[in-house]
C-alpha cells in the first residue's frame, strides 16, 4: 500500500470521536460550515527517515441530494511528482449527507495506487435498512453488486470525520472506551476510541497546539494491524482540527501533519503563543 493511501486512512480515522453508538445519530452541527479546506503533508518513517510523500485536502460544500438539503464532504489525496516515480497515488473520498439527520446518502471511493485501481460505492436506503454496495477492483475490472443489512447509526469513513467533531469531549474520562460503528470495505465494523487526555503536540512547522489525545481501535487488514496502533491529537477548541496523527503500518510508520486550515467556522483558538 502506498503512503498516501495509509496516510489518508490515519487522517480518516483521526477525527473519529468519543461517544456511544446510539449518540452518534441526530448530530447537529456546530463546527464546520460550507467552504472549509483543511489540508495535511503525508510522512512515510523509513529507516528512521520521516518523507514527506504527498499532500490530502478535506473540503465541505452545500449541496442537493435528490432534492434534499446535504452537505458534499470530499478529501483528496495524491503523491508529489518526485514521489509519483516511485508511487504514483490519486485518492478520492467523496459523501453526500442529509443535513438535518447528518445520516450519509451516498459514498464514493476511488483510490488510484500505481497499477491499483479501486472503486466502491455505497447507497443508504434507511427506510429498509439496506445498504447497496458497487465495487471494482482493476482498471478494467467487472463491479460486483451486494446488499447489506445496515445497522442503526453507521457511518462511512468520511460522515464519521465530521460527525466526530461536533462532540463534546469533556463528558469523558481518561482511557474510557467508547465504541463506534463504521462501514469499511463493504463491512460493517464495531469499533471503539479510547480517549487519552489532553496534551501539548508541536507539529513539522514548530507550531504547538493544546490538544485532546485518542487512540482508535483499527481493523486489521492490508494497511494496519489490529489494535491501538495509532495515536490521534486534536485540538482542544471548538474547531475540533486534528494536528498530528502517528500509525505504525505494516511495514514502517505513517503521520499526518496539520498544514492549514481555511473557511472554518470556528477559529483555531488552541495554538500556544510563545
Amino acid at each position: 500500500m502506498s503512503i498516501i493511501y495509509k496516510t489518508f486512512f490515519a487522517v480518516l480515522l483521526l477525527y473519529i470521536g468519543i461517544q456511544s453508538i446510539n449518540a452518534q445519530c441526530n448530530i447537529e452541527n456546530s463546527t464546520f460550515r460550507s467552504g472549509e479546506v483543511v489540508t495535511y503533508h503525508a510522512y512515510y518513517n523509513w529507516h528512521f527517515i520521516w518523507i514527506n510523500a504527498g499532500i490530502v485536502h478535506f473540503s465541505v460544500k452545500e449541496a442537493q441530494y435528490e432534492e434534499s438539503d446535504a452537505w458534499f464532504l470530499s478529501a483528496y489525496g495524491r503523491t508529489y511528482s518526485g514521489y509519483d516515480k516511485f508511487m504514483k497515488v490519486r485518492d478520492t473520498f467523496e459523501v453526500y449527507v442529509d443535513k438535518d439527520r447528518f445520516e450519509p446518502l451516498h459514498f464514493n471511493r476511488v483510490t488510484k495506487e500505481g497499477s491499483t485501481v479501486g472503486h466502491h460505492q455505497y447507497w443508504f436506503n434507511y427506510k429498509d435498512s439496506l445498504v447497496q454496495t458497487k465495487t471494482k477492483k482493476g482498471e478494467v475490472g467487472l463491479y460486483k453488486d451486494s446488499v447489506i443489512t445496515l445497522k442503526d447509526c453507521t457511518s462511512d469513513l468520511l460522515t464519521m470525520v465530521y460527525k466526530a467533531r461536533n462532540i463534546d469531549y469533556s463528558k469523558y474520562q481518561v482511557n474510557e472506551k467508547i465504541p463506534i460503528r463504521m462501514i469499511v470495505d463493504n463491512k460493517i465494523h464495531d469499533l471503539y476510541i479510547r480517549y487519552l487526555g489532553k496534551e501539548i503536540i508541536k507539529n513539522r512547522d514548530g507550531r504547538s497546539f493544546k490538544c485532546l489525545k485518542f487512540s482508535p481501535l483499527l481493523v486489521a487488514g492490508t494497511i494496519f494491524e489490529s489494535g491501538e496502533d495509532m495515536t490521534v491529537w486534536v485540538t482542544n477548541d471548538e474547531a475540533r482540527v486534528p494536528i498530528v496523527v502517528e500509525a505504525k503500518v505494516l511495514v514502517g510508520s505513517v503521520k499526518a501533519v496539520f498544514v492549514d486550515a481555511v473557511g472554518l467556522l470556528n477559529p483555531i483558538t488552541a495554538e500556544v503563543k510563545e
